[in-house]
């Protein structure tokens, strides 16, 4: 099993880099809203709430999946969310409205993700008690990767497929590699350990606080780390979230970008996301997550300070802006599947992840909804990025109270 482990993470890997394509909606969302509105004869500006409902859901069926995954193993609960996901992606094809899109990219895709992210991660991590930022960070890595692939198959897909084509051949080839997938990946066993290691209690060591007992999802929810770990996840995921459901129309109308420079930023965005998951995984493990955290906060304050000052003309500065932004938010999502195994234990973390993921999906409901709300009273995204900013040093508060209390109990 030991040397399996690497062949269960190469299909963990494939798997979240299909589901990954979440996060090249808004590739989709402008010929989707131009099809829609030629068809309705309705006008559509904007597509965002549909990536809104997508993130939003993911935490219902990351819980529910993680139970199932408990129980009876990854195998079945990747079929499910394999064919829901695609499914969704597929029915996105034969939407003809804006409340179809919602039900089947926002809440078919958005459940189908949510359901097969968290397994995936988490029982990933678990074959990995020795490397589990590296594990974590490395599958979260191809999740986020994705949008630097899809885009160009999309782009590709689209000079010779209308819209509703591509999402069609897009969730048929993705279902199919899912679902193959699953039959390869199995159940980390309980207790799993690498020759080397002695324990998971010896794996641990390398963590800021090892899990001193394995916590229940009621257990869990009890504890004060909990709160102050979900609000940190939001604070870090808000700024991420915030740009990527509306990166082409802030490069278009905040900087004064074509639709074709605007795609690109897309997959800009992508590439330091990726990076960000990888990096910053590994160094969890050589630093500990929370002195990661705070490097990555600290850069994510940067990051909002630099997109503030961005006007028409300053480019260099906007790009910056958009590096160290994705690099932060990609490096707080690689720590946080093995933070919060080393925390609250590995036994039940696809159930303890799934709920942790809620701060994920509460940036991800905020984020793209502040951003429009300030966009459309002030007629600028600038006044956003002092949001973001200002979480980040939430975020860094937080994190020394949560350092305290780990110390502590330690």
């Amino acid at each position: 099993m030991e040397k399996k482990r690497w062949l269960i993470l190469a299909a963990s890997c494939l798997v979240t880099l299909c589901i990954g394509s979440l996060y090249a909606w808004s590739v989709f969302a402008s010929p989707m809203a131009e099809y829609l509105t030629e068809l309705t004869g309705k006008e559509i500006v904007s597509l965002a709430i549909v990536f809104t409902v997508a993130n939003a859901v993911g935490p219902i069926t990351m819980i529910s999946g993680g139970f199932i995954n408990d129980r009876l193993g990854p195998k079945l609960v990747l079929i499910i969310g394999g064919i829901l996901f695609g499914a969704g992606m597929i029915g996105s094809g034969f939407a003809k409205s804006v409340p179809m899109l919602i039900v089947t990219y926002g809440l078919g895709v958005g459940l189908g993700v949510g359901m097969v992210y968290g397994t995936i991660v988490s029982n990933a991590v678990k074959f990995f008690p020795d490397k589990r930022g590296f594990a974590g960070g490395l599958t979260t890595a191809c999740y986020g990767g994705s949008s630097i692939i899809i885009p160009i198959i999309a782009t590709m897909l689209l000079k010779n497929h209308h819209i509703t084509s591509a999402f069609k051949i897009i969730g048929l080839v993705m279902m199919i590699i899912i679902v193959a997938s699953a039959f390869v990946i199995e159940k980390c066993p309980d207790n799993f350990t690498v020759s080397g290691t002695g324990s998971a209690k010896a794996a641990n060591a390398k963590q800021n606080a090892p899990a001193k007992k394995q916590y229940r999802y009621d257990e869990m929810l009890k504890t004060q780390e909990f709160y102050l770990m979900l609000v940190i996840l939001t604070c870090g995921a808000f700024a991420g979230m915030m740009i990527i459901s509306q990166a082409s129309s802030i490069s278009q109308r905040m900087m004064g970008m074509t639709a074709q420079k605007a795609a690109a930023i897309v997959s800009v965005i992508a590439l330091f996301n990726m990076l960000g998951r990888l990096a910053s995984g590994s160094l969890s493990d050589k630093l500990g997550p929370i002195n990661t955290m705070r490097i990555t906060f600290a850069g994510s304050l940067i990051s909002g300070i630099l997109l503030f000052a961005c006007h028409e003309g300053s480019a260099a500065l906007y790009y910056l802006g958009l590096a160290v932004a994705g690099f932060c938010f990609g490096s707080i999502m690689g720590i946080y599947p093995g933070f919060t195994a080393s925390q609250f234990g590995s036994k039940n973390n696809s159930v303890n992840y799934g709920i942790m993921f809620i701060g994920f999906a509460l940036a991800g409901l905020f984020g793209p909804m502040i951003m429009n709300s300030i966009y459309n009273s002030s007629g600028r995204y600038q006044p956003a990025f002092l949001v973001a900013a200002a979480l980040a040093v939430v975020g860094e508060v937080l994190i020394v109270f949560l350092d305290r209390r780990l110390k502590a109990a330690a």
